[in-house]
């Protein structure tokens, strides 16, 4: 059993020109989920593009070098002309440092979904993620935005800020959480960030993800200034179970990440 959960930020509307950018990302982003070749049919209907929309912006990305089409096949499929669109971001964020590594690491430990996240103004944003080898598992996937104060990995980046920050972060987090139902009372997000602080982990169940368990963990590195967490997630009575020795796992990973900075400093040698 695998359960969806992917959210994405509200794109404001705007010209043709925008909807038609928005949907060459989308197809791009289609073939990244599916992985292999479709039929113009297929990706119109996946996505809800009109047959004559889709013919074009296919046409457009083939002219590019982004797509190949396979003539006798009739199908569509990415060319490494995408993957080197980001292939030097990695490297650009994490350095060399074992960063990602260590995400490698909590994974083979507990095999459930491990990412990396950072906020993206008032938003939690998955920039990396290992996913679940259980059964039952939840499916996030990479570059997802959520909310903040929808997560434990929001909560533990925002127990970085000062209160003033983090009270603005909350208004204008619950501006953009489009279910009033799922925006948070302030007074209790400052009571919860407070605990939160200087403990360097947190936990919660239930949310995002109705049966949803998470832990995470600050690392000390940042990502274009911004703080960073290492977190998992998986079904909440499993995450219960193991709570303890998952928390030991997410926190061994962030100590070698520290161990590893503190290698690279320079060490000022006196003769």
């Amino acid at each position: 059993m695998q359960a969806a959960a992917t959210t994405s930020a509200a794109v404001p509307g705007g010209t043709s020109t925008v909807k038609s950018a928005l949907r060459a990302l989308e197809i791009l982003q289609f073939f990244m989920n599916v992985r292999q070749p479709r039929a113009m049919s297929e990706i119109g209907l996946a996505l809800g593009y009109p047959p004559s929309s889709t013919t074009v912006l296919l046409k457009t990305l083939v002219t590019m070098g982004y797509l190949n089409y396979d003539r006798r096949m009739r199908v569509y499929f990415p060319t490494p002309k995408v993957t080197s669109l980001g292939d030097w971001i990695p490297r650009t964020l994490f350095g060399n440092s074992r960063t990602l590594e260590a995400m490698h690491d909590v994974h083979a430990a507990t095999g459930e979904t491990v990412s990396i996240g950072t906020t993206n103004d008032v938003y939690l944003q998955y920039v990396k993620i290992v996913q679940s080898i259980h059964p039952l598992r939840f499916h996030v996937d990479e570059g997802t935005l959520r909310p903040l104060t929808q997560s434990a990995l929001g909560w533990l980046l925002m127990s970085t800020m000062s209160d003033e920050k983090a009270d603005n972060i909350i208004r204008r987090a619950n501006i953009a959480t489009p279910n009033a139902s799922d925006r948070v009372k302030l007074s209790d997000m400052m009571d919860r960030i407070r605990k939160i602080r200087g403990k360097g982990w947190c936990s919660a169940e239930n949310i995002p993800i109705l049966g949803g368990g998470t832990i995470c963990v600050l690392l000390p590195v940042t990502i274009q200034n911004q703080p960073v967490v290492l977190g998992l997630g998986g079904a909440a009575e499993r995450i219960r179970q193991n709570f303890d020795r998952y928390l030991a796992v997410l926190q061994r990973a962030a100590k070698s990440v520290k161990k590893d900075n503190d290698l690279e400093q320079p060490v000022d040698i006196d003769f």
